[in-house]
């Protein structure tokens, strides 16, 4: 081999090598004492990111999908590709800081999605003191349009699917908090704008709708009756929502295989909810999910970092990682959608945080405890757990440059200076007695392209935990059904 095709193999292979940005290549503030666990931030990796992410573009919304139509059983092991949501919207943002803006408020309308969705189990309220006057559809106004002040929705990882007989791909975004599967469909009196052209029933040999005595009609939290059809509401408590027939239909997951009459939302009148994507795939622990409706034994997700193209799998009926840290899974009486899993603490640089044990609790009466999802972005820990923990992180940190507090979060650091830096560790402490230690990059996050970072935790004044995505990224998450287990394995995307 000639000696310049060498050199240029080697500078290939270096350029690879530092895009994905190894440690070896930095250099390491040293910590001010050592008797703290630390581990090491690479700065100049999530600074990389952040100046190309929103130029990329995802090979996985250019290529033709192929879908096959054997039905599998409830215990075939198949996947699907899954992809960050900005894949479809990281184009509208001129820079990075109004990129992370707009993910933390979605963040926020999910989150507030989740306390109004407790707080109508726990309180009985009724619904449509959540609302507008006007804004409940009823069935002999089905086709009247509902406004919504608010044009943010929740759900931050998609996958695409196929829906009806021939099979249509659509881009559908995942989520562990709700139930009820949905598209939009023709004809539209209310649409927001999506990738995919919008799904037409007529269209598809294998829709039909439900009717009104119909078990998956009686289940829903929300239906009326027209001309003996299901008609669905799904509401979103940050005021947005999708109205339609509930209907039933084929999904086609790849070349795993499909899925014979899933109930599904045809939704005529959607606002203010997950633009970009064709609807939503419910993975929550009610009858209506996608996960109930298959009688799936298991289901994982690895979400990969939002800042770059790369993609991973959700898979359904996978065996979890031999190496896999694993806690309960615990359900509530009151609101069967969310995964609860017993935490019962923090610890920051190898030290338990003092927060009082029965914080993470979920208590008979279906308050408190902390729920893994999908679609919430930042982890939010109760007021004073987060103090706790926060105080704690800090403490350990007085060697850093202090910065400005960033929307959400009031603890920042100015990293400009720094192309890798060792910060305390974080880590989850389950009752299994098993922790999960956390990556840097995952609670140490950039807000813009200049090196300020911000503490990735925030507080919530509900009594409600959530364990967000950002906490997840780079970790295979398996929700064992059968034996009420959720596992966590990093590196396994």
């Amino acid at each position: 081999m000639a000696l310049n095709s060498v050199f240029i193999l080697f500078a290939l292979s270096i350029s690879f090598f530092l895009l994905h940005c190894p440690s070896a290549f930095s250099r390491t503030l040293p910590s001010e004492s050592d008797d703290f666990a630390t581990t090491e931030l690479d700065v100049s990796c999530s600074l990389h990111q952040t100046n190309q992410v929103l130029s990329f573009i995802s090979g996985f919304l250019e290529e033709e999908e192929a879908y096959t139509t054997p039905a599998f059983s409830s215990s075939s092991s198949f996947s699907v590709r899954l992809n960050s949501r900005d894949s479809l919207l990281n184009s509208q943002h001129q820079d990075y800081t109004s990129l992370v803006l707009a993910r933390l408020a979605r963040d926020s309308a999910r989150v507030k999605s989740i306390t109004t969705k407790l707080q109508l189990a726990l309180n009985q309220v009724d619904r449509s003191d959540l609302y507008p006057t006007g804004s409940e559809v009823l069935p002999e106004d089905l086709s009247t349009p509902v406004s919504s002040g608010t044009k943010l929705g929740s759900g931050e990882y998609f996958t695409r699917v196929g829906v009806g007989l021939p099979p249509k791909p659509l881009f559908m975004v995942l989520d562990t908090g709700s139930d009820v599967n949905w598209i939009q469909c023709k004809p539209c009196n209310d649409c927001y704008n999506q990738t995919d052209p919008i799904f037409d029933p007529t269209a598809s040999s294998s829709y039909s709708t439900l009717t009104c005595s119909s078990p998956q009609c009686q289940q829903l939290e929300t239906s009326a009756c027209r001309n003996d059809k299901c008609l669905y509401q799904v509401s979103y408590g940050d005021g947005s929502f999708t109205v339609g027939e509930y209907a039933t239909e084929t999904v086609s997951f790849g070349t795993s295989g499909s899925v014979n009459r899933v109930a599904i939302g045809c939704g005529h009148d959607n606002e203010g909810l997950f633009v970009g994507a064709a609807g939503l795939i419910g993975l929550g622990g009610g009858p209506l999910s996608l996960t109930s409706q298959i009688k799936a034994t298991s289901f994982s997700y690895c979400l990969v970092d939002r800042d770059t193209d790369r993609s991973s799998t959700l898979e359904f009926n996978s065996p979890k990682p031999y190496d896999s840290v694993t806690a309960p899974l615990r359900k509530s009486q009151k609101l069967g959608s969310f995964y609860y899993v017993e935490l019962i603490g923090v610890s920051v640089g190898g030290k338990t945080v003092r927060i009082p044990p029965s914080t993470f609790a979920l208590d008979q009466s279906g308050s408190g405890g902390i729920i893994v999802d999908s679609g919430t972005a930042i982890t939010r820990l109760q007021s004073e757990a987060y103090n706790a923990v926060r105080d704690a992180f800090v403490k350990l940190t007085r060697n850093l440059k202090s910065a400005s507090g960033f929307a959400l979060f009031d603890t920042c650091y100015d990293l400009s200076s720094l192309k890798s830096v060792k910060v305390p560790t974080v880590s989850f402490l389950f009752s299994s007695g098993k922790s999960l230690s956390l990556p840097a990059k995952n609670y140490l996050i950039p807000v813009d392209s200049s090196g300020t970072f911000c503490f990735a935790f925030a507080p919530s004044s509900s009594s409600l935990s959530i364990i967000g995505n950002v906490q997840q990224q780079g970790t295979r998450v398996t929700f064992d059904l059968a034996n009420s287990v959720v596992g966590f394995s990093t590196n396994k995307c």
